[in-house]
């Protein structure tokens, strides 16, 4: 059963290890494509953040962004196949973050294709975060092993 679990962990977290891997090949000087499609979502959320919360949020690179997100996901992934639960929080953190941003489908109207395409996204990434959740539940939930130190026996005659 051990295998079974391992082998799952590293599926899991080939999704974050590639996609990492990917941004890592692709970031050039700039935060490559990957900065350039989070820049525009960005701008609109600190818009409504601006508009509905009256706060101004500081100017932010999204280079650094990129970088975070690259080191979320890559040490992440590694640390969950490995089965840390720091891993998974760190992949957990990745995700309420990154999700709300950059699948933003309630920016469009429902009838769009743009809506249906994001909101799919969106959901996927749930199902990511649940299956976390999940991991990080069940790993709290096994008791720690015992230490196996024995006590003096005593002697029977």
């Amino acid at each position: 059963m051990s295998f079974v679990s391992f082998a799952g962990r590293v599926l899991f977290a080939s999704v974050f290890l590639l996609s990492a891997y990917q941004e890592f090949n692709e970031f050039g000087t700039d935060g490559g494509p990957a900065a350039k499609a989070l820049k525009p979502k960005f701008n609109i959320l600190t818009k409504h953040i601006n508009s509905h919360l009256g706060v101004a949020l500081p100017p932010i690179d999204m280079k650094h962004v990129i970088m975070a997100t690259i080191a979320l996901k890559g040490l992440g992934g590694l640390l969950f196949i490995l089965s840390s639960t720091v891993g998974a929080y760190l992949l957990v953190l990745y995700l309420v973050f990154i999700t709300p941003v950059v699948y933003d489908f309630y920016n469009y109207d429902s009838d769009t294709n743009e809506f249906v395409q994001l909101f799919i996204k969106f959901n996927q990434n749930l199902a990511l975060f649940g299956a976390l959740l999940f991991f990080i539940g069940m790993k709290n939930s096994i008791p720690k092993r015992a230490s196996k130190k024995k006590g003096p026996k005593s002697k029977t005659n």
